[in-house]
């Protein structure tokens, strides 16, 4: 009996032994992994007529995108000296002959341009049926909610999300994701043949995107000077790029001679004339990419 107590110590010794080594030998696991902030990406993706510039800005990158109004028409380059910002996109829609903004557009919750006050736009006959709908076009907003910045792609009409509190909003349109709105907005009327913004010829174009994550995607896409003055993409075509880019809401921006984007001190613009010259148009507004 003792021989059996002996040998059950020593078995029981021996385990304990072997389990102590084992647990020694084995790696340590951290519990929390250490998450490193995200960066920016700027890339370009050649397309069969065009060349899109494109700027991602994931969502834990601390960078804020943000909208920028100037008194009076000014280049992207100008806009970018003014508020050093690190990225710069034309925006909202304006009037070249009065320089006013034909956009909603708010800053730190303060409505600083009104579409409606734009006696050029309110007094036009040809766009008086569609005042309602221009009034009431696609955003792209920045909310503060509680403590967390979240971006999102709204009608002007449309509430905060309960707890959220609208910081800034600049109106363009129309919205391309989750589905094309230029009926809904006023830009068509197939009954009356109005196109506003030529939705199926190419064009420079511009383009602000948000993913499933909140990251924000910002998109400027050229003409090829050595293809002709009248490449581009249609709207169709930009929804569906910004659809590749991984956006699930997106919206137009001010394009044509207007598109134009600034990135860490190179500037890139849109629209050519005939002889292939990049068209540099001053415009109203911006987004603005800036350290938080």
């Amino acid at each position: 009996m003792r021989k059996i107590k002996l040998l059950a110590l020593i078995l029981i010794s021996f385990a304990m032994v072997l389990w102590f080594n084992l647990r020694s030998s084995t790696p340590s696991i951290p519990t929390v992994a250490s998450s490193q902030p995200k960066t920016i990406r700027y890339f370009e993706r050649t397309l069969p007529q065009s060349i899109a510039h494109i700027l991602l800005i994931p969502a834990n990158s601390g960078f804020l995108v943000t909208p920028a109004l100037s008194q009076k028409v000014a280049t992207v380059e100008e806009f970018a000296q003014k508020h050093r910002a690190v990225a710069i996109l034309n925006a909202g829609f304006f009037d070249p002959a009065n320089q006013k903004s034909t956009s909603y557009i708010v800053l730190q919750g303060k409505l600083v341009a009104n579409p409606k006050e734009n006696e050029r736009l309110v007094n036009n006959p040809n766009l008086k049926p569609y005042l309602s709908q221009i009034f009431n076009r696609s955003e792209f907003r920045r909310y503060l909610c509680g403590q967390t910045i979240r971006y999102s792609i709204a009608l002007h009409s449309q509430s905060p999300p309960a707890g959220c509190q609208l910081v800034d909003a600049i109106g363009a349109g129309p919205r391309l994701l989750p589905e094309l709105t230029l009926v809904k907005e006023g830009f068509v009327d197939n009954a009356n043949k109005r196109d506003a913004l030529g939705s199926n010829q190419p064009n420079a174009r511009t383009a602000v995107g948000i993913t499933r994550d909140g990251s924000v995607v910002l998109v400027m896409v050229a003409q090829k000077p050595s293809v002709s003055a009248n490449s581009g993409v249609s709207l169709p075509a930009l929804a569906d790029l910004m659809k590749t880019l991984g956006a699930d809401k997106a919206m137009n921006l001010d394009g044509g001679s207007s598109s134009s984007f600034y990135y860490n001190g190179k500037t890139f613009y849109g629209k050519v004339d005939l002889q292939g010259n990049p068209i540099k148009r001053p415009v109203k507004s911006v987004l603005l990419v800036q350290e938080n």
